[in-house]
């Protein structure tokens, strides 16, 4: 399953801008006439399914930000700001819970930001409260709940805490730990603070630990970037997230502060990423795809290895079964056959929830083809291989009738030894897992009518 090949001409030819897949159809194709009743009938028809729940929270407070950054985030010292904007959350709870069949369990949860552990101990404890309160928890040996924690904003006692009311997951931001990288992007985090947190979590019995690093920042090198991992792996992740850094200034306003001539050339870039993944696969990490590698048992691993990974808003899964439920400002829930997003600017999200509606703006209600591509594409991206009878059966189509258009586009695919094409499916090769975005855009309706699309380069 770690078996990848490095081939750098063919990553250059192809390395051109695309979807990262967390969802079919992309963000892209939300559009405001879905609004809270097509939510409502989701929700009420996935009730009937009985299936278990997933929470995402999203904690946009950030108390400095990183220059790279492009998430949807609030810069502000005022520790205060948290706790009204907490209050609009459990109003949320409330109101969504009343929409789901109360026997529904929640198997997965996520805090993800902004910076989840800006808020102050006592209100982690009361989240979680609130959480327990309208929402079915399943016990620890079950349950996937997962933080993302920056190391600057936390310490043995916020891990103690974190795992006291439940968290047995966590992702930790890195991205690098060179000095001269770190003042580039305002992002000054020692090696002691991240290890400190690591060993925090270790002793408080964490099932797992997941470092962020990322390619690509400005006066990064290969040999820095080696010192970088080098020190990573003596820290021994259970996972590890390595990002394309994406300079797209005009659309992320923090990244005006990065000047372009320090970013790594191109052939530098590769080269980065080249010496990265031999690294990586040495140490004995799997490649799981879309920059994540993984221990072999670790559970992301596992999952691939039985076919019963997934992809969503947080990564790579290993629960496909689960309804996501969305919770703050600008967050993306997944119920039934839909997406919905709440509304972006904090005032207006704050107005929504005090007049005590659901802050739902946008979203999209797949159709038969979309949950079929999504199919197609989520097989692909997780787990290289996708068999035709399998989809065939699931679906009551001819694969081949289907999508015959797209088996053509494959075809300089696969001469080019990207994926083998054969009666039974298709097979990404050892040099095609680099470019699975690439091979999933074949199947992307909206890429193929040439819907407007804003992208990062696959590589």
């Amino acid at each position: 399953m770690s078996e990848l090949i490095f081939d750098s001409e063919l990553i250059r030819r192809y390395d051109k801008a695309g979807p990262r897949y967390t969802s079919y159809p992309t963000a892209v194709q939300f559009h405001t006439d879905f609004g809270v009743d097509d939510y409502r009938a989701q929700v009420e028809a996935s009730n009937a399914s009985g299936r278990d729940l997933s929470l995402y929270f999203h904690i946009p407070f950030c108390d400095t930000i990183c220059f790279y950054c492009g998430c949807n985030k609030i810069a502000t010292k005022d520790r205060s700001r948290a706790e009204p904007y907490l209050r609009r959350i459990y109003k949320e709870l409330a109101m969504q819970s009343e929409l789901f069949d109360p026997a529904r369990k929640v198997r997965q949860m996520h805090w993800g930001g902004g910076t989840p552990t800006f808020i102050s101990h006592d209100e982690m404890r009361e989240l979680m409260d609130m959480t327990r309160k309208y929402f079915d928890l399943v016990d620890d040996s079950e349950g996937e709940y997962s933080i993302e924690i920056d190391p600057r904003e936390a310490t043995a006692k916020t891990i103690a805490i974190l795992r006291e009311v439940g968290f047995n997951r966590m992702s930790l931001g890195v991205q690098d730990f060179d000095p001269g990288v770190q003042k580039a992007v305002n992002r000054i985090q020692s090696e002691e603070q991240t290890y400190a947190i690591i060993e925090a979590a270790r002793k408080e019995g964490f099932h797992s630990v997941s470092l962020d690093l990322i390619y690509g920042l400005p006066h990064q090198s290969t040999a820095t970037f080696a010192a970088t991992l080098e020190k990573v792996l003596a820290m021994s992740p259970d996972r590890l997230s390595v990002f394309n850094y994406a300079h797209l200034p005009e659309i992320f306003k923090p990244q005006r502060r990065i000047n372009e001539a320090d970013l790594p050339r191109p052939d530098e870039k590769l080269a980065i990423l080249k010496s990265t993944i031999e690294t990586l696969i040495a140490a004995g990490y799997v490649y799981i795809g879309m920059d994540h590698f993984a221990k072999p048992d670790d559970e992301l691993a596992l999952a691939q290895a039985s076919g019963s990974l997934y992809r969503n808003f947080q990564g790579y899964s290993t629960h496909a079964d689960c309804d996501l439920v969305a919770l703050g400002v600008t967050s993306i829930g997944k119920v039934g056959d839909c997406y919905a997003q709440n509304l972006k600017p904090m005032d207006e999200y704050t107005a929504r929830i005090d007049n005590n509606e659901l802050a739902i703006f946008r979203g999209i209600t797949l159709s038969a083809d979309d949950v079929l591509r999504r199919e197609v594409i989520n097989q692909l991206i997780c787990n290289f291989v996708l068999t035709f009878a399998d989809i065939e059966k699931q679906f009551k189509i001819n694969f081949a009738d289907y999508f015959s258009s797209e088996l053509e586009d494959l075809k300089p695919m696969m001469e080019d030894g990207l994926v083998e094409i054969s009666a039974e499916g298709i097979r990404v090769s050892s040099s095609g897992k680099l470019l699975i975005r690439n091979i999933c855009m074949v199947f992307d309706i909206y890429l193929r009518n040439k819907t407007e699309q804003r992208f990062s380069k696959v590589i």
